[in-house]
């Protein structure tokens, strides 16, 4: 202890020092840079130093997350199986999106709209009920609003569609094929979300969102298709 208590009043007037000798150097460069004969500048401003926060924490390098309630659970626990699936969804849109502007499609904002409520979706998802306050589920509640959105969506678009009589294959174009991706990618979230519904950690609606952004999905793919005039590729049986 008493080395500790040195050692710290040794660094403290090892600083103390360094702090007078670099004033002494500060106040001679202004005298000398101020010329012969004049006074030193009481003009210039101090610099501020601003210190660019690190990306990394280190945090997670042994293997644990943090939910947003502040529980530390091992990085391949379903929430987090499924935050990094909900992750790769909105990746995934986002690259739909990049394509449909390209396309000059309308439906982009509704993409970006989407990305925003799967950002709610992984807050919920993020904060299990099991450690969960009262001011945590508030936060994150997550209601049937975007469900009915995308059922407006859906028929508004079905209804400029012909009449599907065979399956069709991921194609139909860029536009068209990313977001056949992106359904494909959204099934598999819905099936991580769905385990963590029937433990009562997640809510119920995030899987409903999920499972009808699929259809909303497989109607857009098919809509690109048919606005930019591309062929989609029906599936037949090979011999």
């Amino acid at each position: 202890m008493a080395a500790g208590l040195l050692c710290g009043r040794a660094l403290r007037r090892v600083a103390a020092a360094a702090a007078s000798t670099l004033g002494g150097s500060a106040r001679r460069l202004s005298r000398e840079q101020s010329g012969p004969g004049e006074a030193p500048s009481t003009d210039a401003k101090p610099r501020r130093t601003t210190q660019i926060p690190k990306i990394y924490t280190k945090t997670g390098d042994k293997g644990f997350s943090s939910t947003f309630t502040g529980e530390r659970r091992a990085k391949d626990d379903q929430i987090f199986d499924a935050l990094g699936t909900l992750d790769e969804l909105s990746s995934a849109i986002g690259l739909s999106a990049e394509f449909g502007s390209e396309g000059g499609h309308s439906f982009v904002q509704e993409l970006h709209q989407v990305q925003c409520v799967l950002q709610d979706a992984s807050s919920n998802v993020a904060t299990p009920i099991s450690s969960a306050r009262e001011s945590h589920l508030k936060r994150t509640s997550f209601s049937e609003k975007p469900i009915l959105q995308l059922e407006a969506w859906i028929d508004h678009y079905s209804e400029q569609l012909p009449p599907l009589t065979a399956f069709i294959l991921p194609s139909g174009g860029k536009s068209s094929t990313a977001l056949h991706l992106s359904r494909a990618v959204c099934r598999r979230a819905e099936r991580r979300v769905i385990p963590l519904v029937k433990t009562g950690e997640a809510d119920a609606d995030v899987a409903k969102f999920l499972n009808r952004l699929s259809d909303y999905l497989f109607v857009l793919a098919r809509y690109a298709a048919m606005k930019e005039g591309k062929q989609e590729k029906i599936y037949t049986r090979t011999e």
